[in-house]
């Protein structure tokens, strides 16, 4: 009997048999094995097509853009501008006066923290959840104690999942920021990003959304998100390092003060006094990374000839076999078992440190992340100090996933 799931499957394996053959950091041999990438969530592999794009304008076009009177700051300004809506497009917002380059998340967040933060005063409150990178930690710990405002914290239950009660007893009349991450970085939890938002604007609160783990998982429509502000990292989503993306709600944005201050951003400069670019140069000080808005471009052009759906579902498939003979293994406990999550698995083994586990699985060609992922409160809570992370993208493989717990196996023998 025909069964339409087992078609979908071929169909999806035939797609990301291509996939992986695009991204040539795989083809090479780690200590004389065949690499395994499992640490996506750290960072993404780089597919051909992005490479020799960047490689191409550094080779042939490399110019400054916007104010250039000859032909290759024309086109580097065109191929820049151009970036610009293709990734307004990628999320769907409805100006690129709303898409504002940065050098990451952490630079997008630190951003609207400095700039926003102008209109918070004392005893102003900001909420964030339990969970946070510490991007989405520090920067408003810092506000707080420069503005005296207060920090919440949403709780995040056992399994990984934000207690929505939690949600009701922190945003409240006094709340005017509430930033929380689409998905962590470590328990792999999506949050509840509808139930955030809503309750942020019943009070009147803005609300940023930290989507370096969600741009590549999940279709991004910042219009039906409703968030204010949201911000990713292009490496995680296939691209280059050094590049980010700020989306902000003009009317904000246009209120907001400057953050940095040089070139592109200004208007008129007088010995005394300067005014300031309209958007989004207001927010764009010197020279940007003209390499990094092309090369994104590139890798959201990769990305956009698959169904992202198909794509998610495999990574999906793949995590469940890797959950599945984990839990086989007595001594490991997994951390974050929501069935909502992505495909970031965090697990620890009684008896060993992760840190001497990874430098096991390295010596067999895999490559996973381990130690506190930048969020030591979360660990703190669970009586932590780090774990083994795996994350597994769109180029893994059945064999990736074999080969790493053959490793974890061989771990356990030589360490207990």
């Amino acid at each position: 009997m025909h069964n339409p799931k087992n078609s979908l499957q071929n169909s999806v394996n035939g797609v990301l048999a291509d996939i992986r053959g695009q991204f040539p950091a795989l083809n090479q041999k780690i200590r004389d094995k065949n690499l395994i990438y499992l640490d996506s969530a750290a960072t993404t592999l780089k597919p051909k097509c992005v490479i020799d794009r960047m490689t191409k304008f550094y080779s042939y076009e490399t110019a400054n853009v916007h104010r250039g009177a000859h032909y290759l700051a024309d086109a580097a300004t065109s191929e820049f501008e151009n970036a610009r809506e293709t990734i307004r497009n990628f999320i769907n917002a409805a100006s690129i006066e709303e898409v504002i380059f940065t050098g990451g998340t952490t630079a997008g967040i630190n951003l609207v923290a400095a700039s926003y933060g102008h209109f918070l005063n004392e005893g102003d409150e900001i909420v964030l959840t339990e969970l946070e990178h510490h991007s989405n930690i520090v920067a408003w710990q810092v506000l707080a104690e420069q503005k005296k405002c207060v920090l919440k914290y949403i709780a995040v239950l056992p399994n990984g999942e934000i207690d929505l009660n939690s949600v009701d007893k922190k945003i409240n009349a006094k709340t005017k920021v509430v930033a929380f991450s689409a998905c962590s970085n470590i328990l792999g939890s999506f949050t509840p990003i509808q139930e955030i938002v809503t309750k942020a604007k019943s009070v009147g609160a803005v609300t940023l959304l930290d989507a370096a783990q969600f741009v590549s998982q999940k279709k991004v429509d910042v219009q039906k998100l409703d968030v204010d502000f949201l911000v990713f990292s292009a490496h995680k989503l296939f691209g280059p390092f050094g590049f980010g993306v700020l989306y902000g709600r003009k009317d904000l944005l246009n209120k907001m003060p400057v953050y940095q201050t040089g070139g592109s951003m200004i208007d008129r400069v007088d010995y005394q006094k300067s005014t300031f670019n309209h958007l989004p140069f207001k927010f764009e000080a010197g020279t940007p990374h003209i390499a990094g808005a092309i090369g994104t471009s590139a890798a959201l052009d990769f990305l956009n000839q698959f169904n992202i759906t198909e794509l998610f579902s495999h990574e999906q498939n793949l995590m469940k076999m890797l959950v599945d003979e984990l839990r086989s293994i007595r001594e490991v406990e997994i951390f974050g078992t929501s069935e909502n999550k992505a495909a970031i698995v965090s697990f620890t083994m009684q008896g060993m440190h992760h840190s001497d586990i990874g430098q096991i699985l390295d010596q067999q060609g895999v490559a996973v992340r381990v130690g506190h992922h930048c969020t030591q409160p979360l660990l703190k809570k669970f009586n932590l100090t780090g774990t083994v992370r795996a994350s597994i993208s769109i180029y893994n493989n059945e064999n990736d996933i074999s080969r790493f717990i053959e490793s974890v196996k061989k771990a356990k023998g030589m360490l207990l």
